[in-house]
């Protein structure tokens, strides 16, 4: 019996994980004994092959004066003084939140999904011990070999090359990784540790489908977060830069995490390089309408003549409508505008405690009303309409609204940028929608609203490496300054979203896919029913998107029942969509929208360069190619037309 109880722990991967921080920490202790030259130590002989460690040593071992010490000495007082600052402030914090009887949730809770998951792992999962023990040997000596040819000059016959390393990652492209034995050795045993749980869980029996899906998304979580390259002292960059500059990175680096400690939020960008209205969200246009749950806003015309039929623009409300016009370079609306059409943009309105009880048919009602006073303000019979992500979902259940009560023609045509309304393959985000996830999502939001903060947190784990882990090490441990960047300034001007409604949305659409079940779902007393939509359609999906993957923005062509033109654009959830012409990149494919499946369409279709952007245009026109004077109410704001304010408007600045 105790046999075969150590057999199962030597299978369960913890146990390989736990073995991996003790080798860390070898590993370490032989790095500072070999490495810092001419100081006394247990190993002091032991001097890496080649002199591997000379850089090393020499900042190790080259002593300090008195300067020297004075600023090691200021940066460690910094670093206290600013962390007990930092403690003080969110003490008082905690005790006014206490007092108020608000809620004292931080937004680093998103961590509870990924351990939510892991409770789902069975132990003994692994059974393959002795590869892992075959692939370990062969990783040392295949470290050893390198560094063997570097200090005698002999290739070790049968052995790869001394450039080379089994594995390789983009994290550890720096030479310092491989230039020094016990980091070439630890970055070498992680990677060889990661696949190994990755392909375990692969090879697992006795769990489902999605289930397996949640666990190897859970893996992926925990190898990005244990990481050699996320920790000062398994990070030879860091260790190097903190030695050069006699600890002042770590000190920049402090003020970096407090501040997003304060914040609640991870920082990616300069946040004082942007400002809305002037270098970003900057298109002209006037606010023409409001309610309490959003603003319309009508751009400016930049042409004599526009097209007769307007379009409106319904971006996600769970982001900022102005990723639709960043700066002028990659502006949609503005190109929009500038090929003479008239855009209405909806602005949504940042949830606060008076919209608790906001649920999905207010969202429908207000995208019919926004085609409404589009349609009286210009005197027209019917708007294109885009909606973009949750919005091109919910204007889908608009359309079929429209169509159940015979106003379909209200909407000339509609286009979706990587929207979904089958969600049976709707991608990494499904693994936040099991019963505990949906449960713990309803905890965070006791004031009615679910802080934006939590889903700009979630979004990010969905790419750790590039946008959770690679800030950690470059601006907190290495201590560099932000960029300034227009997409990560809207990726982190958070909103916050209507608990209720955000609830439903998962329940019903995510996790019960309800949507493309006719009449299983209603809104606004109307039953929803997809087959009835015969708008045409311009279905735009991105190729490398993980919020809405193709697959899944692929099957409106299973359920609408018009015409519809799909695009499968390069890049992913954004920069496949914001891909200005003049920017010259990506490509798209077009082929026939009535094939059976995407891989069959892919098949078929004709890569072109560039942006899709034009041919959307070309398209659009095709649909009500009639064009008239950019006069009267079609430029905002004019003698006799009462607006409320200048574009961007007060919604989209409001926190």
């Amino acid at each position: 019996m105790a046999d075969k109880q150590n057999q199962a722990s030597d299978a369960n991967p913890l146990t390989a994980l736990t073995a991996m921080f003790d080798m860390q920490g070898e590993v370490m202790r032989s790095l500072f004994a070999s490495g810092m030259a001419g100081t006394p130590s247990a190993n002091a002989g032991e001097a890496m092959p080649g002199g591997a460690n000379a850089d090393f040593g020499a900042l190790l071992s080259q002593g300090m004066n008195a300067a020297d010490m004075a600023q090691w000495a200021k940066a460690g007082q910094e670093l206290q003084q600013m962390w007990l600052t930092f403690l003080g402030s969110q003490a008082e914090k905690t005790t006014t939140q206490a007092m108020e009887g608000a809620a004292t949730l931080d937004p680093a809770q998103w961590l509870l999904f990924s351990q939510s998951m892991m409770k789902n792992m069975p132990g003994g999962l692994m059974e393959a011990q002795t590869r892992l023990a075959g692939d370990t040997m062969q990783l040392w000596q295949s470290v050893f070999s390198q560094f063997a040819e570097q200090s005698t000059g002999m290739k070790v016959e049968g052995e790869a090359p001394a450039d080379s390393l089994p594995r390789s990652d983009r994290r550890f492209a720096d030479p310092a990784w491989r230039q020094y034995p016990a980091f070439a050795l630890l970055h070498q045993t992680y990677l060889m540790l990661t696949d190994y749980f990755r392909n375990a869980v692969g090879a697992m029996d006795g769990l489902d489908g999605e289930k397996k899906k949640q666990l190897k998304f859970a893996i992926d979580a925990l190898s990005e977060a244990m990481s050699p390259g996320n920790f000062l002292l398994t990070n030879p960059v860091v260790l190097k830069r903190t030695m050069e500059t006699k600890g002042q990175n770590l000190v920049h680096g402090m003020r970096h995490l407090i501040a997003d400690l304060g914040r609640g939020q991870l920082t990616h960008t300069d946040p004082d390089a942007f400002v809305l209205g002037e270098n970003l969200a900057a298109t002209p246009g006037k606010v023409v309408a409001e309610t309490p749950l959003y603003q319309l806003v009508q751009y400016t015309p930049s042409t004599k003549e526009v097209y007769k039929v307007p379009l409106v623009i319904f971006p996600p409300w769970i982001n900022r409508f102005y990723i639709l016009d960043l700066t002028p370079q990659k502006s949609f609306i503005k190109w929009a505008v500038d090929q003479g059409i008239s855009v209405f943009v909806v602005s949504w309105k940042s949830a606060d405690e008076d919209m608790g009880e906001i649920v999905w048919d207010d969202y429908i009602r207000a995208q019919i009303e926004a085609v409404d006073h589009v349609r009286e303000r210009l005197d027209v019979d019917h708007v294109h309409a885009i909606g973009y992500c949750v919005a091109g979902t919910t204007l889908a259940a608009t359309l079929a609204i429209l169509a159940e009560r015979g106003e379909a023609d209200k909407v000339k045509s509609a286009t979706f940028f990587t929207a979904q309304v089958d969600f049976e393959r709707s991608g990494d985000l499904k693994h936040f929608i099991d019963d505990n996830s949906l449960d713990l999502i309803g905890q965070l939001s006791p004031q009615g609203y679910l802080d934006g903060r939590y889903l700009a947190a979630t979004f990010n784990a969905l790419r750790g490496k590039d946008l959770i882990w690679n800030y950690v090490v470059n601006n907190y441990l290495l201590g560099e300054d932000y960029p300034a960047f227009d997409l990560l300034h809207w990726n982190g001007d958070v909103t916050n979203l209507p608990a209720r409604w955000h609830n439903d949305y998962l329940r019903d659409l995510y996790r019960d896919n309800k949507l493309v079940e006719p009449g299983a779902l209603e809104a606004d007393g109307t039953p929803i029913d997809l087959t009835k939509v015969t708008t045409p359609s311009y279905v735009q999906a991105g190729r490398e998107d993980h919020i809405a993957p193709a697959q899944s923005v692929w099957r409106i062509t299973d359920h609408f029942a018009g015409p519809i033109e799909f695009v499968l654009a390069g890049s992913g959830h954004i920069a496949g969509v914001v891909n200005h012409p003049d920017a010259g990149k990506y490509q798209y494919w077009l082929g026939d929208a009535e094939a059976e499946t995407l891989d069959a369409f892919i098949a078929g279709a004709r890569e072109h360069p560039g942006s899709w952007w034009p041919h959307w245009l070309e398209w659009l026109g095709g649909q009500a190619p009639e064009k008239v004077p950019a006069t009267g109410k079609r430029k905002p704001g004019g003698r006799g037309d009462e607006v409320i304010e200048d574009a961007p408007g007060r919604y989209v600045k409001t926190r």
